[in-house]
């Protein structure tokens, strides 16, 4: 396939992601499915998803590991211009040594901090749609464009 199909399909994949989740988020009563980090994710598990930043591990991890904070910031320190800017430096650090950086996950602590979200938040939208990113990224890559990870 030509850098234009993959392109078109690369595409196609993001938008068959976010569709779902805003879908399941319109037909349940669960709550979120869809944050806005997750569209910057779907650049990089769908347009570059060799890209170290782009593995599931980093994904699923950077993402929940990030929301994490930004909660624990809400539930137990409190939400000020400091804290916000403690909070997006620890989620940094935090992915840096754990090997599980992925950038879009950085926003996750400001988003959650200036709605001020519960800890329910880590299931959804953060750790279900991160997964659910992660399967149609799987499916779209390996399986439809035959996409194999260089080792």
């Amino acid at each position: 396939m030509n850098q234009y199909g993959m392109a078109l399909m690369s595409g196609l994949g993001a938008a068959v992601a976010i569709g779902f989740l805003s879908l399941a988020e319109d037909l349940t009563s669960a709550g979120l499915w869809l944050m806005a980090p997750f569209g910057a994710t779907a650049v990089l598990v769908f347009g570059v998803p060799d890209s170290p930043l782009a593995q599931p591990r980093n994904v699923i991890a950077g993402h929940l590991l990030t929301a994490f904070i930004g909660v624990f910031f809400v539930s137990f320190v409190g939400v000020t211009p400091l804290t916000l800017a403690l909070a997006s430096g620890l989620a940094v650090s935090a992915m840096l040594l754990t090997k599980t950086t992925h950038p879009p996950a950085g926003a996750n602590p400001l988003l959650i901090m200036l709605t001020g979200q519960s800890w329910s938040f880590l299931i959804t939208p953060v750790l279900v749609g991160a997964v659910i990113m992660v399967l149609v990224g799987q499916l779209v890559n390996k399986v439809l464009l035959r996409r194999r990870r260089a080792v």
